[in-house]
């Protein structure tokens, strides 16, 4: 470890235990202080310190230092996060208790400390673990109801609106739509979605607090119950299909598409729980509306993460991979949309290698089993991880080099049938976009199938284990 970082790491407990000396009574000496997670703008450590009654464990959400306190993809201030999570545990909504909120004088940034819960955030643990498969069999049910007291809560006598936005569908399309064009890349399937949304908005929605980022990995699950709902930090006053209908998107079922419900339920089973709490029935009409807005969102939020990395804004291994993840959310869109046949590159038993080695895709492939099957193993769990990412970014320039230069062949040709125009791959794309974002018919003759064809394609490389492509 570098002096810098050691240094860092030494004012850092120092300030830490200050502040525990001075606000928990029974504080007598700081024992371990563990980072959890990094975002973009926020961390998570477990904090253990000892007392007369044995150790006591804190969770410390925190801004990371420079931040701006809020999210990189549009998020509320951590002091209105812990706003929102007092109030849901005010209302038995299952939540950690806020314990203090980090001040100035503190040093420490933006956050606050708040009871530390058992139980597993990983999603595809709570899917098929032994231990969760008793409590499995009523978490559909159960997220329909606690969704059903978050939306239920009185925003106005709270005064909600006095931290978080009010927002209606309509304006919610077009501002991520925008955060897009703002990109300035050429994504057709994503201009596609974006008009059929607005062509189909929901009639007669209601307006509510709106949790924004319930899912499937951010939900406490204990053997029991739903200990906890995590993450307030997108939350907004809208519609509250939202919800639901973010919970079902296929990235958070975590390759179980039979059960749609976060890969655990059935939409049967949400929306009665729903139904129970607020005696509104929901339209499954209303709720694949949602589904495709998630999944629309979420395609254009992976781009916007890789483009922090780009730009050096946030310099993670994670977000250029993350950036790849679009692709799996627009082929949702393809599924829920336009959904037929496609064929995908044959996969080859060997790599090419012509009659010179090593050839690039050879050497990628080496360091990529290297780093995933000899380095990883010598690592602390978070460095793991992050070893898994770099090989995983190189198995996608892998595919990239084997099967990107015929898969941009085929579309370049389709285009160019489609537009009947006689220009570069990048510049047909161009036009197609900017012809969606203008009055280009949606029933196009062949753009249905261009469309399936270039995302499923592109997914392909990026991510061809995504179970969207095994339909």
């Amino acid at each position: 470890m570098a002096a810098t970082d050691t240094t860092q790491t030494t004012q850092f407990s120092d300030k830490l235990t200050s502040v525990l000396s001075r606000e928990f009574s029974d504080f007598q000496q700081l024992l371990t202080c563990r980072q959890l997670t990094a975002g973009a703008s926020q961390e998570t450590y477990r904090v253990v310190y000892a007392s007369e009654q044995g150790e006591q464990t804190l969770a410390l959400r925190r801004a990371q230092p420079g931040s701006e306190n809020e999210s990189s993809v549009g998020g509320i201030s951590l002091t209105a996060e812990a706003q929102l999570m007092r109030l849901a545990g005010e209302k038995g909504i299952p939540s950690p208790k806020i314990l203090y909120q980090l001040q100035a004088k503190d040093e420490l940034g933006s956050g606050f400390f708040m009871s530390w819960l058992d139980g597993e955030t990983m999603g595809h643990r709570i899917n098929r673990k032994d231990e969760f498969a008793k409590v499995r069999s009523s978490l559909a049910r159960r997220c329909g109801e606690i969704l059903g007291q978050i939306h239920s809560i009185d925003w106005r006598a709270e005064k909600l609106e006095d931290v978080l936005e009010v927002t209606d569908t309509r304006a919610q399309i077009e501002q991520t739509w925008s955060h897009y064009k703002a990109l300035n890349v050429p994504v057709p399937m994503i201009d596609y979605t974006a008009r059929w949304l607005l062509d189909n908005l929901p009639e007669n929605s209601r307006t509510t607090l709106v949790h924004s980022d319930f899912r499937n990995g951010n939900l406490m699950v204990n053997s029991r119950e739903i200990a906890a709902v995590l993450d307030w930090e997108l939350a907004h006053i809208g519609d509250p299909i939202q919800d639901l209908g973010w919970l079902c998107v296929n990235s958070w079922r975590f390759g179980n598409r039979e059960l749609p419900v976060g890969g655990f339920g059935t939409v049967k089973e949400l929306l009665a729980g729903y139904q129970s709490e607020t005696n509104i029935k929901v339209s499954e009409q209303d709720l694949k509306f949602w589904e495709v807005y998630g999944s629309f969102w979420w395609a254009v939020t992976t781009l916007i993460m890789a483009h922090t990395w780009r730009t050096g804004e946030t310099p993670s291994l994670e977000r250029p991979v993350i950036g790849r993840r679009s692709s799996e959310a627009q082929m949702d869109c393809v599924n829920l949309l336009i959904p037929g046949e496609y064929q995908l590159p044959q996969e080859r038993a060997g790599l090419d290698h012509g009659t010179q080695l090593p050839m690039p895709a050879e050497l990628l492939s080496g360091v990529g089993d290297f780093l995933k099957h000899t380095v990883a193993g010598q690592m602390q769990p978070r460095d793991q991880f992050l070893a898994n990412v770099a090989a995983n970014s190189l198995s996608i320039a892998q595919r990239e080099l084997q099967y990107g230069a015929g898969l941009a062949r085929s579309e370049h040709l389709r285009l160019t049938e489609l537009l009947g125009n006689q220009e570069d791959l990048d510049q047909l794309r161009w036009c197609l976009v900017n012809r969606l974002r203008e009055d280009l018919e949606l029933d196009l003759p062949g753009l249905h199938e261009h469309l399936r064809l270039t995302v499923a394609g592109q997914l392909f490389i990026d991510q061809p284990k995504y179970s969207a492509l095994n339909n």
